[in-house]
């Protein structure tokens, strides 16, 4: 129901999820020689953890943020913020369609919730469990494996770059723009 309203231009309707992302990914899928390993030669240091977080429109736009360790609702309300404030400029209805993560219903983002309806932005939770109706993870699997696997960074820095070319890669393959949005914290990147 909510995919026609977007499809008829009714509604705005973006997805929004956060992953994770470490020096040392996964091995890509390849052939060796019978009785051969294969090795990735690992970075001396694993590093700390690099998470995205991400509201995708699918065929319009990805807009998403990068931090050092996890996602915190500080983060995520600036994002959302960002988002109501666009809602009542266009004075268009927005929908975000999140799983029921902790910061997605901390006590502090409930008190906001009626001041974004107020401004035309709306949450919708998807069932527990059920990340596969989320369109966003597909971008996480893709940037982990098409763009990501088999890649050692030395260090945040590097494995920034990298997933942020990754994003931008999606973005290309996909036909629609990517935009970083930078964080308000200590922690950013």
């Amino acid at each position: 129901m909510l995919e026609l309203a977007a499809a008829a231009g009714e509604i705005d309707l973006k997805y929004l999820d956060e992953s994770g992302f470490c020096a040392w990914s996964k091995p890509s899928y390849t052939y060796y020689k019978k009785g051969q390993q294969k090795r990735i030669q690992q970075t001396k240091n694993r590093g700390r953890r690099l998470s995205i977080v991400g509201l995708f429109e699918p065929l319009s736009s990805f807009v998403y943020g990068l931090v050092i360790g996890g996602v915190d609702r500080k983060a995520y309300i600036q994002m959302m913020e960002n988002e109501a404030e666009e809602a009542a400029q266009m004075k268009r209805i927005r929908i975000i369609v999140q799983d029921n993560g902790p910061i997605h219903r901390c006590q502090e983002v409930k008190q906001l919730w009626s001041k974004w309806e107020a401004q035309g932005l709306y949450i919708f939770f998807l069932p527990k469990y059920c990340s596969e109706m989320n369109p966003i993870e597909l971008e996480w699997q893709h940037i982990k494996e098409d763009e990501l696997a088999g890649q050692m960074f030395e260090d945040e820095l590097e494995l920034a770059y990298a997933v942020i070319h990754g994003v931008e890669v999606r973005g290309k393959r996909g036909d629609y723009p990517t935009q970083r949005m930078k964080f308000k914290s200590s922690h950013q990147t």
